[in-house]
């Protein structure tokens, strides 16, 4: 049960992450310094900031959710990671260093014009609210189980509103510094509480728990029946093919092309240091999910196999949460939650830290026609911090009434607009007769078709596709419907961007 010790480790953890966020960002400059780390970050704090931003939450309660609800076959999206790192380490971030770029989207407006800078500025914000908005819900869940269980009445929007007031505290003081050392500590904190975990289930499962999860299905890495089957390969995530083909371009997009991510990498002395973290983000990776997934299969040995419901819970999202507070000693409950919390702080500081640099360098300073000093640009940098922050919480309470685990959730939202971003640098990369006009209908043009995609095109048993725009859950489960899988929106999303692109040139060509 849930102790006054667990609720001091909560807040003295809490406290000592905000005061080592404001030692950390002491004494900023100017928006360059704020947003970048003066471009002086060690390769190696990169490297595990990258790794905290990407996993944070999300992974700490959704990928044991995942396992417990299904197998261990969510792993191998990441043998995808590492092949998609390594090929933005070759092929994008060589163009951002020779440039000096502040944001990823600088090289669009170089290579194409500002306006396709904007547009996709624009579509980078829009990802980031939506997709960190499901991260900051899914910070409230373990908070609230909680609560519940305290007798406390609690509700998300009040969590949530507490969770972001804390971050944007040192997030609006620090800035990137902070961010990126506070990210490191959690890391560890959050690894050191999930071993704890495992440590605690695994001396308390059976002898034989690994057979009794193989022989539920539980540990299988691969999908029986679907691995050698083009029509499933469409439509379940995990199958070897989706996984790896669609987790390596979804990688190339979320690590080449989002702002979040790239911000961190132009933060490095070099173009080496910076390709060091990149691909050593995603081997450390392979580990995290590898634990977590292992975490979520001891929970389900642990529980018998029992639903959330026959726990008395919601969703298998809660069911981690569940059993920090009634499975573990005094003082590692509290640190375990502490390190989730603090790991979701870092995650929302990141987005902000990130959304206020792209609206500055991509679209305020543009805008505003004229040259700011050091300390307008400072002072304009935090105030679009604090107005982010606001724009979140809002966002963030939207999540509540949905049931999919929230990891799932967070990754198929931005898979949207991944695919066109991805697009866009490639074209811009490999086809250089291709304009800015052309550019950016092809890139708006299929953002639009991936929403129709994702929300109006399913696939029948018998492979026969029907167009139905959000079908009800009878109509689904009656004819068998399935949507296509999330892994490949992107590689669909960045087809259809480099096509459209080059069609006119194409016509041009066939014409002459």
């Amino acid at each position: 049960m849930w102790t006054t010790f667990d609720f001091f480790v909560l807040f003295a953890y809490l406290l000592a992450s905000v005061l080592l966020g404001l030692w950390a960002g002491r004494r900023q400059q100017s928006a360059t310094d704020y947003f970048l780390g003066n471009r002086s970050l060690p390769w190696g704090a990169v490297c595990l900031s990258v790794v905290a931003t990407e996993t944070s939450t999300l992974t700490v309660i959704g990928i044991p959710a995942v396992a417990y609800g299904g197998n261990l076959s969510f792993w191998k999206l990441t043998l995808g990671y590492v092949l998609g790192r390594v090929l933005v380490s070759v092929l994008l971030l060589p163009r951002y260093y020779e440039r000096a770029l502040t944001t990823a989207y600088g090289y669009l407006g170089m290579r194409f014009g500002e306006g396709m800078r904007t547009a996709a500025s624009l579509v980078f914000l829009g990802t980031r609210l939506l997709a960190d908005g499901v991260r900051l819900f899914a910070t409230a869940i373990p908070i609230k189980v909680i609560a519940d269980q305290l007798g406390l009445a609690t509700s998300y929007l009040e969590i949530i509103l507490v969770v972001a007031g804390v971050t944007v505290l040192y997030t609006l003081i620090g800035g990137l510094r902070a961010v990126v050392w506070l990210d490191v500590m959690q890391l560890f904190v959050y690894l050191g509480g999930a071993l704890a975990t495992l440590i605690v289930l695994g001396l308390n499962a059976p002898d034989q728990w690994w057979s009794m999860a193989a022989q539920a299905g539980k540990t299988q890495l691969l999908v029986p029946g679907a691995e050698f089957s083009p029509l499933r390969w469409l439509t379940e995530p995990y199958v070897f093919v989706t996984a790896v083909i669609g987790g390596a371009v979804f990688s190339m997009a979320s690590h080449g092309t989002d702002h979040l991510m790239v911000q961190r990498l132009l933060a490095c002395r070099t173009l080496r240091d910076s390709q060091k973290a990149l691909i050593g983000s995603g081997i450390l990776v392979m580990g995290q999910f590898a634990l977590f997934l292992l975490v979520g299969l001891l929970l389900w040995v642990h529980y018998g196999g029992a639903s959330p419901q026959e726990l008395g819970l919601s969703r298998t999202d809660e069911v981690f949460p569940h059993f920090i507070i009634e499975g573990l000693p005094p003082g590692i409950s509290g640190l375990l939650l502490a390190s989730i919390l603090a790991a979701a702080m870092s995650t929302l500081s990141s987005s902000l830290n990130a959304l206020a640099s792209s609206t500055l360098f991509d679209l305020y300073e543009r805008w505003r026609g004229r040259t700011m000093t050091e300390q307008q640009s400072l002072r304009v940098s935090r105030w679009l911090t604090l107005g982010w922050a606001l724009v979140f919480v809002g966002f963030a309470s939207l999540f509540e009434s949905t049931q999919n685990p929230v990891v799932e959730l967070g990754l198929s939202i931005a898979s949207f607009t991944y695919g066109g971003l991805l697009g866009a640098f490639l074209l811009g990369r490999w086809n250089p007769k291709v304009s800015q006009r052309q550019a950016i209908v092809a890139f708006v043009a299929s953002v639009g078709l991936m929403a129709l995609i994702v929300l109006g095109v399913w696939l029948r048993p018998d492979g026969q596709v029907v167009l139905a725009w959000r079908p009800d859950p009878v109509r689904i489960a009656a004819e068998g419907l399935r949507s296509l899988a999330w892994p490949w929106y992107t590689l669909v999303g960045a087809l259809l961007t480099l096509g459209l692109g080059s069609f006119p040139l194409l016509r041009h060509s066939f014409k002459h």
